[in-house]
């Protein structure tokens, strides 16, 4: 049986969301999605099934409308951190579904640090 890529990044996600779900304990889940043009981040509570806050590379106030690089992961890590305080939470699970913890996801994880959340 041969694993293509998709399968193996579906394999992966579930991996990770299972482990989250065990470990959960009522904490919010930093929920990341990445595509080839961009890159989108939410602060979900599942208990309540609503999304707290959310960034992406989409919004103008950004300036890294179309980009998904690490600057731009950067940006948007350090905006969720923000909207994350101003919602009050400081303490989240970080799931990166399927991707690796590498590169741009490893650096909107480490701008969310550095903004204050911890995880």
């Amino acid at each position: 049986m041969a694993n293509t890529k998709r399968d193996l990044f579906l394999k992966r996600r579930l991996r990770v969301r299972n482990k989250i779900k065990s470990m959960a304990g009522g904490k919010l889940r930093l929920s990341v999605h990445r595509s080839s043009k961009n890159i989108s981040v939410q602060l979900i509570d599942d208990v309540k099934g609503v999304t707290v806050a959310a960034a992406s590379s989409l919004e103008k106030d950004l300036g890294v409308i179309g980009h998904n690089n690490i600057d731009a992961a950067t940006k948007v890590g350090a905006a969720i951190a923000e909207r994350a305080k101003k919602a009050g939470v400081e303490e989240c699970y970080f799931d990166r579904g399927g991707f690796l913890f590498h590169g741009k996801i490893k650096a909107l994880a480490d701008a969310a640090r550095e903004g204050g959340l911890k995880f």
